[in-house]
Parts: C-alpha cells; sequence; structure tokens
C-alpha cells in the first residue's frame, strides 16, 4: 500500500486552477438509499458516506494491479470529485447491481462506485437525483469520542446532507493520505470508526489553525470557493 500524501500546494480542493485541472477529471459517485418511509439520520449518512470513501480507497481492487486501481489513480491525479445522489425501491436496486461497495452505518446505507469520467456517469446512476437530500437529526448527536477520529464540519456553512456527506467524505481522504501505512493498516482493521460533527464557533477557529488537514471546497455547489469546510481530526495527526 502506497503513501501517497498530496502536497498542500497542489491541493485537489483549492478554488484556484492548479496543475490538477489539466487532467482528465473523473468523480466518484455515492448513492445514499433514502427510502420515504424510513430515512436516514443526517449524521449516520454522513458518517456512513465518509466510511465508504475510505472503504473504496482502501478495497485491494483499488491498489496495485487491481481492477479500479488505474481509474482511483486518474481520479486521485485531478480534482477530486465527489456527487452524492439519492435512490430509493428500484433506483436502489439498479444501483447496487452496478460494480461498488455497499457500506452500512445504524441505518444509513450508501454505495461508493469507482470513479468514473464526469461526463461519463452510467445510466442508471446518471438518472438518479442530486437534490433531496436533505436530512434531519431525530435526536442531538452524542459528544465524539475523542480517543477516536473525529471529521469536524464547520459552524458557519449551510450544507445539505448530500454536500456534507461529499464534505466529509474529502476530509475522511485527507486524513487518510497523511497517515503512514502503519496506521491505515489499523484504522481499516478496525473497521474505520469515525464521528462526523459540527464544531463549535469558537473551536473550529483553532482547528482551522491546528495543522490537521484541512477541506478548502473548489466552491463547484452551494458554497463560495475557498470555504473551509471540514478539518480530519485523526488521532495519529494530532
Amino acid at each position: 500500500m502506497s503513501h501517497d500524501v498530496t502536497p498542500s500546494t497542489d491541493s485537489p480542493f483549492r478554488s484556484e486552477p492548479t496543475v490538477r485541472d489539466q487532467a482528465p477529471q473523473f468523480v466518484l459517485p455515492l448513492v445514499v438509499r433514502i427510502e420515504k418511509a424510513a430515512p436516514p439520520a443526517r449524521t449516520d449518512a454522513l458518517e456512513t458516506a465518509a466510511r465508504a470513501v475510505l472503504v473504496m480507497l482502501a478495497d485491494e481492487r483499488s491498489v496495485g494491479d487491481g481492477e479500479w486501481a488505474e481509474v482511483v489513480r486518474d481520479w486521485q491525479d485531478a480534482r477530486i470529485r465527489k456527487v452524492v445522489r439519492r435512490a430509493r425501491g428500484a433506483e436502489w436496486r439498479r444501483a447496487e447491481a452496478l460494480p461498488g461497495i455497499t457500506v452500512t452505518g445504524k441505518a444509513a446505507e450508501v454505495r461508493v462506485f469507482p470513479p468514473v469520467p464526469l461526463d461519463g456517469w452510467p445510466k442508471e446512476l446518471a438518472k438518479l437525483q442530486v437534490s433531496g437530500t436533505d436530512l434531519d437529526d431525530p435526536e442531538p448527536p452524542t459528544a465524539a469520542d475523542p480517543a477516536a477520529p473525529v471529521l469536524w464540519l464547520s459552524p458557519d456553512l449551510d450544507m445539505s446532507a448530500g454536500k456534507a456527506m461529499a464534505q466529509a467524505g474529502h476530509g475522511a481522504q485527507l486524513a487518510w493520505w497523511e497517515l503512514s501505512d502503519q496506521e491505515r493498516t489499523a484504522w481499516r482493521d478496525a473497521g474505520f470508526p469515525l464521528a462526523v460533527r459540527t464544531a463549535a464557533p469558537g473551536r473550529w477557529a483553532e482547528l482551522t489553525a491546528s495543522g490537521l488537514p484541512l477541506v478548502r471546497d473548489a466552491g463547484f455547489t452551494e458554497i463560495a470557493p475557498g470555504s473551509c469546510t471540514v478539518v480530519a481530526d485523526h488521532p495519529a495527526l494530532r
């Protein structure tokens, strides 16, 4: 397993043009199952999406000579785009029939697929809606375990659940890149435990200045370019 750390000067998320824009552009599709009668809780969906990204990155098909390895490398060499769409009923069953990995949370189900060209989505996924991923937490999330990785969301941004799922995935990916092979293996073998929480305003200022992996969104959707969205607080990186 290679230790592929992206230099901060070549961030795949920055809004300014970089050499990454010259490469063919890909997107990582994620599909969240949202049945009308039983939608998942928002935090559960965010955490499950973040784990789904890690599961894809760690899968043997995504590394070395694996069947997805080339497209995963191409995706990581360009802008790191993730798009979350929703599915229910027959739509979900069609999505499940495509090559990918389904990751489950407490009740949430998210299927992640190998990266596809920006304008080359499979028709079964291209038909799915991006809107309509507004989810709520019936109860406030419990306090995060300080000994476990936490993806801290900005308290200053109002993001749909789909947008926040993609941002949580970005944060998880940055943490993964920063870890050593041994630390990656330990996280994977533990089942990728993590929490996604919104930081308190005062704590957010500390986090963004801490040197921990920080996502600055390119501003393609919903929020302004350069917005700080997630800090990846992994114990191994403190």
